[in-house]
C-alpha cells in the first residue's frame, strides 16, 4: 500500500495528512451547521479552529513523544518531525479542549455551549482519520482467524483501524440524533467522552502498539479517565441545569 498519494514540489503528500485534512474540513463544517441552531457567532467557531487545530496537533505529537521517550530522549532532533509519524487522539484532544477553554475564558462564552457545538464533528473526523492508519500498515491488531482479518506483512491481523472508525462513525450518528433531546449545555461533550472512551478502551486492548506506562496501556488509562471525567460532568451538568 503506497502511502504517498502525491508529489508537489519535491515534497511527497501523504494519504494520511490527506485524510486527517479531509477529517478537520468536515468537522469544522459541522460546527458551523451546528452554531447556527446554538445561537453561537460563525466566527468564533472559525476562530477557534484556527486556534484549537494546530493545539490540537501539538497535544498529539507532545502526548506521542512524553510516551516514546525513551526513544526521543536519545533523538532529540526528532520530536519535531511531524511527517515521520507519532499522533496520538488523546493528546489532540487534550490540547484542544484546553485552547477551546482558554478562548471560551478570554472572550467570555459559555465553554459548555461552545463544546457542544465543536465536539459533535470530531467523531467524524476520527472516522475518517482512521484510515490514514489502513494506508499505513500501521495500529492494527494481533493474529486473527476472523474472516474480516487484514494481511499485513504477510500476518492476518485484526483490522483495529476498522473497528474504531466504524464506532466512530456510530457516536457521531448517536450524538446528530441525541443533540435534538439535548437538556443541558455540556450534555454532548460529556456523552462524546464517555462514549467515544468505552468503544476506544476494548479496541485498544486488541492492538499491538500500544503506548505504555510499565505494564500499562495510556490509552486504557486515558480512556477511563475520560469515561469517569464524562459520568461526573454530565451528574453535575444535570443538577446545576434542575437549580
Amino acid at each position: 500500500m503506497d502511502r504517498v498519494a502525491f508529489t508537489l514540489f519535491g515534497v511527497d503528500i501523504m494519504w494520511y495528512g490527506i485524510l486527517m485534512a479531509i477529517g478537520m474540513v468536515l468537522g469544522v463544517y459541522i460546527a458551523l451547521r451546528e452554531a447556527k441552531r446554538l445561537d453561537i457567532e460563525e466566527d468564533d467557531i472559525l476562530n477557534l479552529a484556527m486556534i484549537a487545530i494546530p493545539c490540537g496537533l501539538i497535544g498529539a505529537r507532545a502526548y506521542y513523544v512524553i510516551f516514546n521517550w525513551s526513544y526521543y530522549s536519545g533523538n532529540i532532533s526528532e520530536i519535531l518531525n511531524f511527517r515521520g509519524g507519532g499522533l496520538a487522539i488523546h493528546g489532540a484532544l487534550i490540547g484542544g479542549v484546553l485552547a477551546g477553554f482558554v478562548y471560551a475564558k478570554v472572550k467570555k462564552l459559555n465553554f459548555f455551549k461552545l463544546a457542544d457545538c465543536v465536539v459533535i464533528g470530531i467523531p467524524l473526523a476520527q472516522a475518517i482519520g482512521r484510515w490514514g492508519n489502513y494506508l499505513n500498515q500501521e495500529a492494527h491488531g494481533g493474529p486473527t482467524n476472523l474472516p474480516w482479518g487484514i494481511m499485513v506483512d504477510g500476518v492476518k491481523v485484526h483490522p483495529t483501524f476498522l473497528y474504531e472508525s466504524i464506532w466512530d462513525l456510530g457516536v457521531f450518528i448517536f450524538l446528530m440524533i441525541f443533540r435534538k433531546k439535548q437538556k443541558y449545555e455540556g450534555q454532548i461533550l460529556a456523552n462524546y467522552l464517555i462514549l467515544y472512551s468505552i468503544g476506544r478502551f476494548f479496541i485498544e486492548g486488541l492492538r499491538t502498539d500500544s503506548l505504555m506506562l510499565g505494564p500499562l496501556r495510556m490509552a486504557q488509562v486515558i480512556s477511563l479517565v475520560f469515561i469517569i471525567v464524562g459520568v461526573v460532568l454530565n451528574y453535575v451538568l444535570a443538577k446545576r441545569a434542575n437549580r
